[in-house]
């Protein structure tokens, strides 16, 4: 007698749901990190409201927030994607 395997139904729908690769629609984590301390600290956000380089901003706010976020992301991290956040930038 043959046994046959029963699944999960739950199983086969999350398999036909792509794999996310962005992170609250940003990136990845470090970029949406940044991008939420810039925006919604106060003393953040006025530091970098009307300059349209986040390169630019990061001396700035090594020397008045230290070299990371609070949660710990370094300002000058190589996979925060700089593009998208001289994009939120330019909307302050």
């Amino acid at each position: 007698m043959l046994c046959s395997v029963q699944t999960n139904p739950m199983e086969k729908l999350t398999s036909m749901i792509p794999e996310r690769t962005d992170y609250n629609g940003w990136t990845n984590y470090d970029t949406w990190n940044v991008a939420l301390w810039l925006q919604n600290d106060e003393g953040m956000y006025n530091l970098v409201k009307g300059n349209t380089s986040y390169d630019f901003c990061i001396p700035a706010l090594e020397i008045v927030f230290g070299k990371m976020t609070p949660d710990g992301v370094r300002w000058m991290d190589g996979k925060i994607n700089t593009d998208e956040i001289d994009e939120m930038l330019k909307d302050l």
